[in-house]
């Protein structure tokens, strides 16, 4: 079998991946979710947050959708699947809306969950990184990626990893949902820029051709490599925006001491 025919086996296996429905049948289970908060004199839920996760689950199912047929076609996937899409869902802040729509006593277990020490070992921004930018250069300097062209089940289950780990990394850097203790927001860019230079070498050495193992030619490495590099920095660049809204300067310690004393003057 053809590269080219693997790949678009591995991508369309019988004519429509029933995978792509996957994103639609999560975005309507976020909706419904959403509109259980809808009630008379609640608190409501952000139509931005909604926004931003359908924009997610398209992103993603246009992923699954494109033609793979070449390079060029599985480095489109990876950026809406691993890089782009991530950085929407997370902004929807789905945990946050499933506490809000939990029982109590299911809610609290979440939050217990969320605290485990095993969760703050994985919700670290450099286990992220682990994930993301290490899975690419396994996928690109190892036989992973030829592997994946012959075997439509691997093809998937290498998707699912970039979807999950970008996803797990745009939390850990930016997200809004309740997690584990983050380091403070100079750590956490300082980790963002270690996977920016991550991946703008694996894109150099796919751009060179050099150390990967890749069957394309060097017309698609480049154009490839050219995709990954400018439109991975704009989704990163999007993730450290995403970071910087958030981030509250810390006050000295001898304001934050005078604030007890302030309240009951205000009172």
């Amino acid at each position: 079998m053809r590269a080219a025919d693997a790949v678009s086996h591995a991508g369309h296996a019988g004519g429509f991946p029933a995978t792509a429905l996957l994103p639609a049948v999560t975005f309507w289970a976020y909706l419904a979710a959403a509109l259980r908060l809808r009630d008379p004199g609640g608190p409501g839920w952000a139509h931005r947050r909604t926004a931003s996760f359908g924009l997610g689950t398209l992103l993603v199912a246009a992923g699954l959708l494109a033609p793979g047929d070449d390079f060029v076609g599985h480095m489109w996937q990876h950026l809406l699947i691993g890089m782009l899409a991530p950085l929407a869902l997370v902004l929807g802040a789905p945990v946050t809306l499933l506490l809000r729509t939990l029982d109590r006593r299911t809610a609290r277990r979440l939050v217990h969950l969320l605290r485990h020490p095993a969760a703050r070992v994985l919700g670290h921004p450099v286990t992220g990184l682990l994930l993301t930018a290490g899975g690419l250069w396994l996928l690109y300097l190892t036989p992973l990626y030829r592997a994946t062209l012959e075997n439509p089940l691997l093809h998937t289950l290498v998707q699912a990893h970039f979807l999950l780990s970008g996803a797990l990394f745009a939390w850990s850097v930016a997200g809004p949902d309740p997690g584990p203790h983050r380091p403070r927001v100079p750590v956490r860019l300082v980790v963002l820029g270690a996977g920016v230079a991550a991946h703008a070498t694996i894109a150099q050495l796919l751009y060179a051709g050099v150390l990967v193992d890749v069957p394309a030619t060097g017309a698609e490495l480049r154009a490839g490599a050219t995709l990954m590099y400018y439109l991975g920095d704009l989704a990163e660049i999007a993730l450290a925006l995403a970071l910087l809204a958030t981030w509250r300067p810390e006050r000295p310690a001898g304001r934050r001491a005078t604030r007890p004393a302030a309240a009951p003057v205000r009172a």
